[in-house]
């Protein structure tokens, strides 16, 4: 008697979106292009050379890619901007967006991203002005001029970022840090644990 052949149906993994509106047009894009996993995508919305970044405009484009890209449930989206120069009336109206679903986070860096990219290699104590941060990001990486090349962070450096963001945000804040601080550690986290990292 002949067995029958059955063919094992492969599973295919799902693969989580995190769909990520920046301010920056090149330093946040080629971060997250650093983030790239097999078991993610990450879509990054980014102003056109450097034109349209206030907050207003970061939402828009996350508003108009969601409207024709609706978001499944796993899926998230994530607002990324500096506070910088800012106003927090600007910055509320963001952090209302994100409060509407469980699946919309916004970050913020204080005064701006470089903080982030400074915090992999150390905790970047009294860098209160954007000046000050990017002279001392420039101590550790001399060729920084917003580009950031591939490889230039490894997973161990990325996991020390977040821990010193992560213990600058104690207590953490609820809407975004108001002195020195960041809180694209709470994306990083989220990005890393869909890796399986």
């Amino acid at each position: 008697m002949k067995r029958r052949f059955q063919r094992k149906l492969g599973e295919r993994r799902y693969k989580k979106l995190f769909v990520i509106s920046t301010e920056g047009a090149k330093t946040e894009p080629e971060y997250f292009k650093l983030l790239q996993h097999e078991n993610v995508v990450l879509k990054v919305l980014s102003s056109k050379g450097g034109l349209h970044n206030s907050p207003l405009h970061v939402l828009k484009r996350m508003e108009q890619y969601l409207q024709k890209n609706p978001l499944r449930k796993t899926d998230e989206a994530w607002i990324v901007i500096d506070k910088d120069q800012w106003s927090d009336e600007q910055i509320m109206e963001l952090h209302r967006w994100a409060k509407k679903s469980p699946n919309r986070g916004l970050a913020v860096s204080t005064p701006k991203f470089e903080l982030l990219l400074l915090k992999h290699y150390e905790h970047g104590f009294g860098t209160m002005s954007s000046h000050e941060c990017t002279a001392r990001l420039k101590q550790y990486f001399p060729t920084y001029d917003k580009g950031i090349p591939a490889g230039k962070f490894s997973l161990v450096e990325i996991q020390q970022a977040i821990h010193r963001a992560k213990q600058r945000d104690n207590p953490p804040c609820k809407e975004w840090p108001r002195a020195t601080g960041t809180t694209v550690y709470r994306l990083l986290e989220k990005i890393l644990l869909a890796h399986g990292s």
